[in-house]
């Protein structure tokens, strides 16, 4: 049999393109396979905070004492991260047994990596007895292969410019995309404050029951704590999610609403829901890891989310000298990314990623120094993320702050042994 690596270097080789939008091929090895989820499930699309509003989910699911299954993408690490059953990632045996039913069942069907693993994961979540599914989206919505299947609730987060040559180049366009999820009849949460009209349009159209932000449920806050309030039912003196971030408020909220939604199926106490906002964990979302210098991982890799994390990096104080570690996919708006963070960045550490679709670390420096006015910032190119951030941590105080932004593939570039703690030079002497 198969090890878990072989099967994926197998899919790697099947399909032609990397991403084939369209459900044709998939639905039919699915019905082959006899695919079908017993249970509730949710599914998360949009642009950022779909891992967040999954992980939130899944935390509170756990708390309230349900067996669940959650599948997100893409990994930071190991493949085995896409997918948790009852909080636990399963074995590399676990998902080699199911890649082999996927291959039995395709034959002569040429499938995308993605839609071959698709199809795995669901295969196992089918096999577990589960109380609830959260399917995180891997790319739009209306066409992506986790759209095989019918959710109970949908949930479309914020939505903004990315994979434009796929999607659309203009939000409407995209919406229509991520609004594909929601099925008539059933409820569709979105979180996004000012969402396309075509996503409203389209919830009207189809009959789905819209939850937007700012009308049917919304949140406010102080510096102690936040309140909630839906249709219905309030959240108050709540603590803040474990997640940092401005913006994880949004995704707390859109994600309190989807548990109204399934309370008819899915009762929670108000206590699992401040025991999992309190004890959420995600990797790489405006993760903070504390040392000397502090280290700052976060996988925003569009302007919106880099928009974001530069928020949240103006809030966390002074440092004399921010650190930055970058790599990105060619087909991103680098420009913009770049721009956001040009005040806040006094160091520049560029890598190449290992994937064909990367920008290279000269490519990206040069893409910077078209942009950059400042005299008093350094610029350095690495092969790998982990060259780059050894040579962020040579070159830093013990008081300065390194981030390490621009891809998954960035953040998990740095992550392979585990979070790095780290320990400026005079500490380790």
């Amino acid at each position: 049999m198969k090890t878990l690596s072989e099967w994926l270097a197998h899919c790697e080789q099947l399909h032609p393109h990397t991403i084939d939008m369209g459900l044709d091929r998939v639905r039919k090895v699915a019905q082959r396979m006899n695919l079908s989820l017993k249970v509730p499930v949710i599914t998360v699309a949009g642009t950022n905070g779909k891992g967040s509003t999954c992980a939130m989910l899944e935390a509170i699911y756990l708390q309230a004492g349900y067996k669940t299954g959650v599948y997100t993408s893409p990994h930071l690490v190991d493949f085995e991260e896409r997918c948790r059953l009852l909080g636990e990632s399963p074995k590399a045996e676990e998902f080699a047994s199911a890649f082999e039913v996927v291959e039995a069942a395709r034959q002569e069907i040429s499938l995308t990596y993605f839609e071959f693993s698709t199809l795995a994961i669901l295969k196992m979540m089918a096999d577990t007895p589960l109380d609830v599914v959260i399917l995180e989206v891997g790319l739009g919505g209306r066409l992506d292969a986790v759209n095989l299947i019918d959710s109970d609730c949908a949930i479309i987060t914020s939505i903004d410019l990315d994979h434009t040559a796929l999607l659309g180049n203009d939000r409407d366009t995209i919406g229509i995309e991520k609004a594909g999820i929601m099925r008539a009849g059933k409820s569709v949460v979105i979180s996004d404050p000012v969402p396309p009209v075509s996503v409203v349009q389209h919830a009207h159209q189809l009959g789905a029951d819209a939850w937007l932000m700012g009308k049917d449920f919304n949140f406010s806050g102080d510096q102690l704590q936040w309140s909630w309030a839906g249709r219905g039912r309030r959240y108050s003196g709540l603590a803040y999610p474990a997640l940092r971030g401005a913006n994880q408020l949004l995704n707390a909220s859109g994600v309190l609403a989807a548990v109204e939604v399934m309370r008819p199926l899915l009762p929670v106490t108000a206590q699992a829901i401040r025991n999992g906002l309190a004890m959420v964990e995600l990797t790489g979302r405006f993760q903070i890891v504390p040392g000397e210098p502090v280290l700052v991982l976060d996988v925003a890799h569009n302007p919106h989310s880099v928009a974001a994390l530069a928020a949240n990096l103006d809030a966390m104080g002074f440092y004399p000298t921010t650190h930055a570690v970058f790599g990105a996919m060619a087909d991103k708006d680098l420009e913009s990314m770049l721009k956001k963070l040009l005040p806040l960045v006094d160091a520049w550490y560029f890598t190449d990623l290992p994937l064909p679709r990367a920008s290279s670390a000269k490519q990206l420096a040069s893409d910077w120094a078209a942009i950059n006015a400042r005299k008093d910032v350094r610029t350095s190119v690495y092969e790998t993320p982990q060259k780059a951030l050894d040579a962020a941590i040579l070159a830093a105080d013990p008081t300065d702050r390194i981030l390490v932004f621009g891809s998954f593939y960035t953040v998990g570039g740095v992550l392979q042994h585990g979070i790095p703690k780290l320990h400026a030079k005079h500490l380790s002497n």
